[in-house]
């Protein structure tokens, strides 16, 4: 029987966990009604005729089962007779994205699956070894992967297409069909995909072999737009012989999964505090109009999963689901009820101060309301009208009898203006975070994204002082790296730390003051101290997979960076001694390379400059890449007024170091000409900006930055120190 990489199996997905994201592995296990497609499309894998390699791909988008439907076609090719089944070999690129070029470990894994079949001649095994050891001849820098096909039919031309047809030639004498299967192409870069598909198309395209390719069709073909000469559509036709989309799952099957992973986190829910008629009619009317694919269950039960075990027994159980539903899928209505309790909580006739008038609450609602699609309405507002009988005023002309606010009190539904607070435990009242509360949010650290959003979601939660949430986390976080937080979760909260890294940057947590540190110095402390409980190596394949694939550019500088600082580099105060070095110095420069690549691409792909921490990045890149490349970029940045006042403004600092006369701290700006001398030279660029800050369209940032900019200038011409 195949197995995955590293001859891994892949763990049936587990209902009683709700956290799981895992693919299912069995048909038994179907949920989403796959198990007949993936059946069909392995009978005819088998019985096809074909001259030479032949290429499938089933196209769907995230989170849709495309890994599920990939397992369970390869269980019904398993099940084959023995004169029948074919040979499987599982590839997934994504494993070596970033680093170690696709084509040789393509070729190494068919060398490691094939000979272990005995039915596959020693001619061919061998013809298949001195492929791969023309191949692994090819010296390739890592950010020139992508040029290893070049390589191998020019130098190495004859020599390869000699191999490649003794091997086509074994195969036509006796042949078992393989079968290659390739999944998560939808997560590499363009020059991944690139090299990939030229894998497929001109090197193993061999007779009686069948690639299977599983992907978001909409992905790739947006990720390859500015690498191909021609249309995305139309470069995927010339790779691909047969294209089926992945069905999609129907309402039946959808709602039977959500309901299984339901009972797994509301298990032991009081029975008082759940009534199965009135969820029928929250879920029927209001939650299903927002599940539309697998994704979105998973997105739902990963909140509740952290958010339910901290109000058990104090909320009741339907509207909690129905709650956080909104928060997930409609966050707008999430915050506008969570700050208006009075518009929603209590009776239309209910009294006192501050309680909004009847005309009041008309006007707020249909107001809000409006903003929303035509066909979101009625769904909302049945959902609503469930939740809070105060809405059958404002949508019905009818209202609630008084005495019902006892029941509510009482079934602890949100719509009791006293119970209402509990409902908002993790985003309202509290400025730290319980045991528990921490604790719940890392029954979600096992799965990098689900934490990921979870850390993105703190980042707008503001506290009483003016900061947000996920300061106080990521604060109160360092009280468990050192043994709380499980040994195997370590590399998925590095790598959602250095994907939603720059999403956790606030002004509101800027540093206050020459004594306080941002939020980039929290996360840089919390992956070493998490990165050293495990050893060198490991430490090195989790960030080198973390900082090739994540989306926080300047958490992902900055991390290099320390790195380096260690080994006394990058103008280090002091190096520590080496074996306390977090990585080696031949991985340093690994790391080093990727973080310069990123650098790189996002230049190319205009991000660079709406990136967080721009001065920190650019002086990194000219460490690594000398500074005419960056000269030039900044060049071509400034060319216009619009861009050089947005340059500017990035340079903008707080200064907070005055006080005044009555002892309290004052908040100023300062852009030291100095700072952006490295890339430009200050004196030809004052006199294009002087006559800017009277420009009434720029924002008063930007205002700010020219004004300090030509201050500091004048005073330097002056003789005069800023500092």
């Amino acid at each position: 029987m195949a197995q995955t990489k590293n001859d891994s199996k892949v763990l049936p997905e587990d209902f009683s966990d709700p956290s799981a994201d895992n693919a299912l592995i069995e048909p038994k296990q179907d949920r989403l009604g796959y198990a007949p497609f993936a059946k069909h499309l392995a009978d005819s894998i088998c019985q096809m005729n074909f001259p030479e390699g032949f290429v499938i791909a089933v196209y769907g988008s995230s989170g849709f089962g495309k890994s599920t439907l990939l397992n369970f076609l390869t269980y019904y090719l398993q099940q084959k007779p023995k004169n029948e089944q074919p040979i499987i070999v599982p590839f997934n690129p994504w494993l070596f994205s970033g680093g170690e070029d696709i084509t040789r470990r393509f070729i190494n894994e068919l060398q490691t699956v094939l000979s272990k079949f005995k039915a596959v001649p020693k001619g061919f095994i061998s013809r298949i070894t001195d492929l791969a050891k023309v191949v692994s001849e090819i010296p390739l820098p890592y950010a020139q992967a992508s040029n290893a096909l070049v390589r191998l039919f020019d130098d190495k031309e004859k020599e390869t297409s000699d191999l490649k047809e003794e091997v086509e030639d074994t195969l036509e004498q006796q042949h078992p069909r393989i079968v290659v299967t390739i999944d998560d192409i939808d997560r590499l870069s363009a020059e991944e995909i690139s090299q990939l598909f030229y894998l497929i198309k001109s090197i193993p395209n061999f007779t009686n072999v069948v690639y299977l390719l599983v992907f978001d069709q909409e992905v790739v073909i947006k990720t390859l737009g500015n690498t191909q000469p021609i249309p995305g559509e139309t470069y995927l036709s010339q790779i691909v012989q047969a294209s089926f989309e992945l069905p999609l799952p129907d309402k039946t099957s959808l709602r039977r999964l959500l309901s299984e992973k339901l009972n797994g986190i509301l298990a032991d829910t009081p029975k008082e505090l759940f009534n199965q008629n009135r969820w029928g009619n929250v879920y029927l009317q209001g939650i299903d109009h927002f599940i539309t694919n697998p994704r979105d269950i998973v997105r739902l039960t990963n909140l509740l999963t952290v958010t339910y075990p901290g109000v058990k027994g104090e909320v009741n159980s339907v509207d909690f689901i129905a709650i956080e539903s909104l928060r997930a899928f409609r966050p707008m209505i999430y915050d506008i009820i969570r700050k208006n309790p009075t518009f929603f909580g209590g009776t239309a006739k209910t009294k006192g101060y501050l309680i909004p008038t009847l005309d009041e609450i008309k006007d707020f609602h249909h107001s809000w309301l409006a903003q929303f699609e035509n066909e979101d309405k009625e769904p909302i507002k049945l959902l609503l009208l469930h939740l809070f009988p105060k809405l059958e005023a404002v949508w019905r002309n009818t209202s609630s009898p008084a005495q019902d606010e006892s029941i509510w009190r009482k079934q602890l539904r949100i719509c009791s203006l006293d119970i209402f607070p509990n409902y908002f435990r993790l985003v309202l009242t509290q400025d730290e975070f319980s045991d528990a509360e921490i604790k719940a949010i890392f029954a979600l650290a096992k799965d990098a994204n689900a934490f990921g959003e979870i850390l993105v979601e703190l980042a707008h939660q503001k506290r009483s002082d003016g900061t947000t949430q996920v300061r106080a986390f990521l604060e109160q976080l360092e009280d468990y790296t050192e043994k709380e937080i499980p040994t195997h979760c370590i590399p998925s909260i590095v790598k959602a730390l250095l994907d939603v890294g720059d999403q956790l940057l606030p002004p509101e947590d800027e540093p206050q003051g020459m004594f306080d540190f941002g939020n980039d110095i929290r996360i840089e402390r919390l992956i070493s101290q998490l990165l050293r409980r495990i050893d060198e190596q490991a430490r090195f394949e989790t960030l080198k997979e973390a900082m090739s694939n994540g989306n926080a550019l300047s958490i992902i500088v900055r991390e290099v960076a320390t790195l380096g600082q260690e080994q006394g580099k990058y103008e280090a105060d002091e190096s520590i001694p080496e074996e306390e070095w977090l990585q080696s110095v031949e991985h340093l420069k690994e790391l080093e390379e990727i973080a310069l690549k990123r650098l790189r691409d996002a230049a190319q792909q205009n991000s660079l400059l709406e990136a967080p921490k721009l001065s920190e990045k650019l002086h990194y890149w000219q460490s690594w890449a000398g500074e005419e490349e960056v000269k030039r970029w900044v060049e071509k940045i400034i060319d216009n007024d619009e861009g050089l006042v947005n340059f500017l403004e990035k340079f903008l600092q707080k200064d907070c170091s005055e006080y005044g006369s009555d002892g309290t701290q004052k908040t100023g700006y300062r852009l030291d000409p100095k700072w952006v001398e490295p890339y430009l030279e200050p004196s030809l660029i004052l006199e294009r900006i002087s006559h800017l800050d009277e420009t009434s369209e720029l924002t008063e940032d930007r205002k700010n930055a020219i004004a300090q900019f030509i201050r500091e200038c004048e005073m330097r011409q002056q003789g005069q120190d800023p500092d």
